[in-house]
């Protein structure tokens, strides 16, 4: 491949995917479609090759990905409203992102006949038990909570029936939850972090033991470039690194890290249909295509990040008062 399209490729995992091929494939010319949200940065993709081209626009805009699909060897779809609470509020800025925007995507590469990898999240799953010996593995029915969840899912499962139906040549992935540099302030990793650094105390959503799989954003980059060069075309690989933790424990880990009291954080309302735990099986994609996560020391890896947030306070601190009157709005 010589020319990737990355679609959301300006937000957290989308740039550090782009920062990830630019450093193994550096011949590469990666064109990055974003619409540039809130969740969406430039910034992200400073100081990267020349052969990275940021084009400001709308994956529902059909002419531009028309414009843009035939000249790349392959779309990594990234783009996604992505935030649950913002979902709850408005659920249909997801419908037509996370669906609509797809549906444009998959059509335009059925058109031109190009390589199409569609990134997705563990939460079209739904939620496991606490004490479920089982994980997520890709034959695990859908049974999504939210309406990002549920969007999401309409999107896999487009993706899938244009693989039968079309002959679309596709590929899904089914990540657990990242952390790592580049993160919206909004999100729980973050939040907490950037919170101790402005002096306010970390919020911990109901009792704290709803269970997340973490994974760095790195091991997910390389996993996802793993399956775009080697995986089988109509195939879902879950990607994790074993990494469940509730959330209470990391809010544990990162006041301990940053020198906090270990009782310095608030108990806020718990989310509406707050899942309660994740887990995801990734033995498919270790054994068929032989990926292993690297960053397996999620305390190392929390450390770095505290370390990247406390250093590149100029990226998140004009956004920061406004994240937490939106928080106040909904009244967590």
């Amino acid at each position: 491949m010589k020319r990737l399209l990355v679609t959301g490729g300006a937000g957290f995992i989308g740039s550090n995917f782009v920062r990830y091929v630019t450093t193994i494939e550096p011949d590469i010319y990666i064109t990055v479609l974003d619409k540039l949200t809130y969740a969406g940065n430039r910034e992200n993709l400073a100081n990267l090759t020349q052969n990275v081209e940021l084009v400001i626009g709308d994956i529902c805009d059909v002419s531009l990905v028309e414009k843009l699909v035939p000249v790349n060897d392959a779309v990594i779809h990234f783009a996604a409203e992505s935030h649950n609470d913002q979902s709850l509020d408005n659920p249909s800025l997801f419908v037509q992102t996370n669906i609509i925007g797809t549906y444009t995507l998959i059509e335009a590469c059925r058109k031109f006949n190009t390589r199409y990898h569609h990134v997705s999240t563990d939460e079209v799953y739904g939620e496991l038990a606490l004490d479920d010996p089982k994980k997520f593995t890709p034959e695990s029915p859908y049974n999504p909570s939210s309406p990002y969840a549920a969007t999401k899912a309409g999107s896999d499962l487009l993706v899938k029936a244009w693989v039968r139906s079309f002959g679309l040549h596709a590929t899904i992935s089914n990540c657990s939850n990242n952390y790592g540099p580049y993160q919206h302030i909004e999100k729980f990793i973050p939040r907490q972090i950037t919170n101790i650094l402005c002096g306010t105390k970390p919020k911990l959503y109901g009792n704290g033991k709803n269970v997340r799989d973490w994974i760095h954003v790195d091991d997910h980059s390389s996993a996802v470039w793993l399956i775009l060069t080697q995986g089988k075309i109509g195939e879902t690989y879950l990607i994790g690194a074993n990494g469940e933790k509730d959330n209470k424990a990391v809010i544990d880990l990162i006041l301990e890290l940053m020198n906090q009291p270990n009782d310095a954080y608030e108990y806020v309302t718990d989310r509406l249909g707050h899942d309660l735990r994740y887990a995801i099986d990734a033995t498919k994609l270790e054994q068929e295509l032989g990926w292993q996560p690297k960053f397996t020391d999620f305390r190392k890896g929390l450390f770095e990040t505290i370390m990247w947030y406390r250093e590149n306070q100029q990226w998140w601190l004009r956004e920061k008062e406004a994240v937490e009157r939106e928080y106040m709005n909904r009244k967590k």
